[in-house]
């Protein structure tokens, strides 16, 4: 399996199989922190995978073995960009109106994770500060090695997240408290507590058991049909916003057109069969 796009600077692409494409941020000598343009990059890699028919699964990873990532790159936010320093003559609202922009386009690009088609497993080691919580937000599943280091960093810094961690992290089904205090105080938290909240679904020993074990569940999504997969994740995000009512007819709707897949027929004869089914690309 191919990539369609060239693979941008700072990140690896690859295709280990399996209908899966693993996303590895590669910035390791400064923490894989994100300057602008790696936002962006970051968007054009999963507007691409989320419409390559053969991939059925995303992992989201980092390498080195000390972050998944910092954060910002704080150092060149402040030298270019919106954040830098601005004369004092520019009107204030101008500049809002500019800030704005900037907000909505670097919330967009992290955003294409959650609206990929395929689901995405975020896998998280080491530091993971700011930006991975807005990352790890938008992931259908969460997993992290057992050295990993969560914060929501940006009060540290004299901010309050805007990229999406405060809008997401409320519908993750965590205890309202935990979630006020992680976010108010920027406190680390390490992986048995993520675990016992909700935020992870697993804890891998060390970086690689953690990727090893993400490629196993992503090759367990990829042997699915996509398209009972792709609308799981559809309705399942919908439903996530929207009143139980909503959410029933949203599926229903949706149902009415997928249940005309003949991967529902290639399943039902495998299961009596005791065959393993296998379906087309999307």
């Amino acid at each position: 399996m191919a990539s369609s796009i060239p693979t941008p600077e700072f990140f690896n692409l690859t295709f280990p199989g399996s209908h899966s494409a693993v996303v590895e941020i590669n910035r390791p000598s400064k923490l894989n922190s994100f300057t602008e343009p790696m936002f962006h990059s970051l968007r054009t890699i999963f507007d691409s995978l989320s419409t390559n028919p053969e991939v059925r699964c995303i992992i989201l990873t980092a390498s080195g073995t000390r972050a998944f990532t910092a954060g910002l790159d704080v150092t060149a936010a402040s030298t270019s960009g919106p954040l830098a320093s601005t004369p004092s003559t520019v009107d204030p609202a101008r500049k809002a109106f500019r800030l704005r922009r900037h907000i909505l386009d670097l919330q967009s690009c992290v955003t294409a994770i959650e609206k990929a088609t395929q689901p995405v497993i975020g896998v998280f080691h080491g530091i993971s500060y700011g930006l991975a919580i807005d990352i790890a937000t938008c992931c259908d599943i969460r997993i992290c090695s057992s050295d990993v280091r969560f914060a929501v960093k940006e009060v540290d810094i004299g901010l309050a997240a805007d990229v999406g961690t405060l809008t997401r992290i409320v519908k993750a089904g965590l205890p309202m408290s935990f979630v006020k205090d992680v976010c108010l105080t920027a406190r680390d938290f390490g992986a048995q507590e993520a675990s016992r909240v909700g935020f992870v679904s697993e804890v891998c020993e060390g970086k690689e058991g953690a990727v090893t074990r993400a490629k196993e569940i992503a090759a367990l999504i990829g042997s699915k049909s996509p398209v009972a997969v792709g609308t799981t994740k559809e309705v399942v995000n919908f439903s996530r916003d929207h009143s139980v009512e909503d959410g029933l007819n949203y599926i229903a709707i949706y149902n009415a057109a997928m249940l005309q897949t003949k991967d529902v027929d290639s399943a039902m004869l495998a299961g009596i069969r005791k065959t393993k089914p296998t379906f087309s690309k999307l």
